[in-house]
């Protein structure tokens, strides 16, 4: 990571920006980060976009705050807890054959000669 102060920073945004490999660049205003450039390789708008709203960012305190008291479970644990709650999603389920009707297979043989 890359850091640069304002009060030096001699090239325009673009130049940095130009710059970026799969570095991230931290603007500092004494001493304190006060903007990033952040290269986009691999991401989308709604990552960026979620990765900087409140709510998502309180989640993520809480979680982090729980994790440090320990307050964790395993995988199996959590595949445990939401087995049950599942509901089957019809979309990925086998379809049943259907029959055909007789007017259908008199139609199909008719066709075939």
């Amino acid at each position: 990571m890359k850091t640069i102060k304002l009060s030096t920073a001699s090239g325009t945004l673009a130049k940095y920006a130009a710059d970026l490999s799969n570095e991230i660049v931290v603007l500092t205003a004494r001493n304190r980060p006060v903007a990033a450039i952040v290269p986009l390789k691999g991401l989308d708008r709604e990552s960026i976009a979620l990765s900087g709203h409140p709510e998502f960012l309180k989640i993520i305190a809480r979680s982090r705050a729980q994790f440090r008291r320990g307050q964790t479970i395993s995988l199996a644990e959590m595949k445990a807890a939401f087995a049950g709650r599942r509901s089957p999603n019809k979309r990925l389920q086998p379809t049943k054959a259907r029959r055909r009707s007789s007017k259908k297979r008199a139609n199909s043989a008719r066709l075939r000669g």
